[in-house]
């Protein structure tokens, strides 16, 4: 099974509502065993040597980037995948 970084980005001047976890919760909870690792979001952030292109290989990630509770703020989600270490 592929593996995939999502990085979130909030905006800089986001404040949580009160409502705000239990909506991350939620979304997490419903990736179920797809998720192995929470990760931080990110206020600030540079892009060095954009690859780009998704293609087919990611389409099941980016199905579930698209409703992550920070897109709903004005934030966004890069994704990405994990290329494994030669011997692991």
């Amino acid at each position: 099974m592929a593996k995939y970084v999502f990085s979130y980005r909030v905006p800089s001047d986001y404040v949580p509502g009160a409502e705000t976890a239990a909506e991350w919760q939620a979304w997490f909870g419903g990736m179920g065993s797809a998720l192995v690792d929470l990760g931080h979001a990110v206020v600030d952030y540079a892009s060095l040597g954009e690859v780009g292109g998704s293609g087919s290989r990611m389409d099941s990630a980016l199905a579930l980037a698209k409703d992550c509770p920070v897109l709903r703020v004005g934030g966004g989600v890069e994704v990405g995948p994990v290329m494994e270490a030669a011997g692991s």
